[in-house]
């Protein structure tokens, strides 16, 4: 009963907890670890050594470091002959440039040299394709002279009917002289080609050209030009008045175009040479 005649305050003081005891800054300043007070410099030292490193930057500085090698091995030799010729003497630049004077006349006289050769090797080029074509055509022209190329051109036609059977061979001889004496270059009688060693025979009722029997009507076909060698024909006593006479009919006619494609093969002679050398 006694605790009902307490007074109220005294009640809420037993109620409440015991007071904490507040400690002292003493007390704190035991607490620390004891040691050396670090300064700001020190710190940053002991934070970046030592380094952790890992295995990327690792690579990574690895290759930078070859790279920058390399580009430091690359400007040392490139400078080197820079500073070779920065610690040369006068004179000796004085002969390298000497040097280089005369290597680049060389090339010059060589580069001179050589375009000379080319301009020779095409003119010699040309002198002989011109050659060539020339031999070509002195080959073809020696070849319708010896009958053994076809030929063609202006001339005439000359065809001789004889149905008495009286034109004999030494009648066309005549003929063929007259009309090589007009300028007549290629002949053809009756599918044989006359040429300078051809020779007529009479052969029974007809004639042989070099052993070719040909028989009327005798046609020869004649390049040459028709101005001459129709009037050559026809003049007073001439072929064509010797074959009327032998009552032969003759006919001559002009065209700018015979074909003389009667072949002879060629012959190799058996004793001739050539002179040259």
């Amino acid at each position: 009963m006694s605790n009902q005649g307490e007074a109220p305050e005294n009640r809420l003081r037993k109620e409440l907890p015991d007071e904490i005891p507040v400690t002292s800054s003493v007390d704190e300043e035991a607490e620390k670890p004891a040691g050396p007070v670090l300064t700001g410099r020190q710190r940053l030292v002991q934070g970046i050594w030592p380094p952790r490193v890992s295995r990327a930057q690792l690579i990574v500085a690895l290759l930078l470091f070859g790279l920058g090698f390399g580009l430091a091995v690359q400007v040392a030799s490139n400078s080197d002959s820079g500073n070779a010729l920065r610690g040369a003497r006068q004179e000796d630049l004085v002969r390298i440039l000497d040097e280089l004077d005369d290597r680049s006349q060389r090339l010059s006289d060589e580069k001179q040299g050589l375009e000379k050769q080319q301009q020779e090797l095409e003119n010699s080029s040309d002198q002989a394709e011109e050659a060539r074509k020339q031999t070509v055509e002195k080959e073809k022209q020696l070849g319708i002279l010896a009958g053994t190329v076809a030929a063609q051109g202006p001339g005439i036609t000359m065809t001789i009917e004889d149905t008495k059977g009286t034109v004999e061979a030494d009648m066309l001889l005549d003929a063929i002289q007259e009309l090589r004496a007009a300028g007549a270059e290629a002949i053809q009688v009756n599918g044989v080609r006359v040429v300078a060693g051809t020779f007529l025979t009479d052969s029974g009722d007809g004639v042989s050209v070099d052993g070719n029997k040909i028989n009327t009507p005798f046609r020869f076909k004649v390049i040459g030009n028709p101005q001459d060698l129709e009037p050559a024909l026809n003049i007073p006593g001439g072929v064509v008045q010797t074959l009327e006479k032998e009552q032969a009919t003759v006919t001559v006619e002009r065209s700018s175009k015979i074909v003389v494609d009667a072949l002879r093969a060629a012959k190799q002679p058996d004793y001739a040479r050539s002179s040259t050398q």
